[in-house]
């Protein structure tokens, strides 16, 4: 007889939630702040969260509701950026090239996603039916991919805007945006 999942004792889970809290709180301080813009930051964006879209798909492809709600949250994500594109801040200076981002964008889909990774793992610690799920089922949730799916297609399309106005400032050195 297997025994029971054991079940994180409640310090740790406070300890989790206080380092997520922290987390979130320095996310959405650099949020809101004027950043300078740093190419293999952005670069960096433009391949890692594909490529965790592409991972997340893989897992889910068996499931059509799963993906579906991906590929939706991928395009609201998209849309967002394109408004969060348009509602930046963009400075050329002599020091260099410097944004400042729409805040409540950003923040509301970090506190979303940190809302719904805290929630799965409250369901994973109060039911011992969550531990025998395999852990794949974790991504699967088409809730889940949803809000991935919109942070990840927004931070991705974000940066390639990010991008292509470096660009634009760089053929265009005597202008300032």
């Amino acid at each position: 007889m297997a025994a029971p999942a054991p079940h994180l004792p409640l310090a740790a889970l406070l300890g989790i939630g206080a380092l997520v809290a922290w987390r979130l709180y320095r996310r959405a301080h650099k949020l809101i702040m004027r950043q300078h813009f740093n190419p293999k930051r952005s670069r960096m964006s433009m391949i890692f969260f594909p490529l965790l879209l592409l991972l997340f798909l893989y897992t889910s492809y068996t499931h059509p509701l799963a993906v579906a709600a991906e590929v939706g949250g991928v395009l609201i994500g998209v849309v967002l950026a394109v408004y969060g594109l348009r509602h930046t801040k963009y400075e050329s200076t002599p020091e260099g090239l410097f944004y400042t981002p729409n805040a409540h964008i950003g923040i509301a889909l970090s506190i979303l996603l940190a809302a719904r990774v805290a929630y799965r793992f409250f369901q994973m610690y109060v039911s011992t039916a969550a531990f025998a799920a395999p852990p794949q089922d974790f991504a699967r949730s088409p809730l889940t991919l949803l809000i991935f799916g919109t942070t990840a297609g927004y931070y991705a399309w974000y940066a390639l805007g990010l991008i292509r106005w470096q660009r634009s400032v760089a053929s265009s050195p005597s202008v300032n945006s």
